[in-house]
């Protein structure tokens, strides 16, 4: 059985996402060609960016790494959302 998110967790969550959707877009990659390049099954980069995947901290840095910047910064862009 899944655990329920908070509205504020599911907002982190969203507000996430976004930012990883925006700069995979900003480099042109696919869904599937930043999973294959961040080691990541393609389901996870979905997920991820409809902010319905709670990552671990190796995925997220998996893909921040072929986004060519840092989890920080993913969540710094994430913070600045609404």
């Amino acid at each position: 059985m899944s655990r329920q998110y908070s509205a504020h967790e599911r907002t982190i969550l969203r507000r996430l996402g976004e930012e990883v959707r925006e700069r995979r877009k900003q480099r042109n990659l696919s869904q599937d060609a930043l999973a294959r390049q961040a080691g990541v099954h393609p389901n996870v980069v979905g997920r991820l960016e409809r902010g319905s995947y709670n990552i671990s901290v190796l995925a997220l840095l998996g893909i921040a790494m072929e986004l060519n910047t840092s989890p920080l910064e993913l969540f710094a862009g994430a913070a600045k959302r609404r």
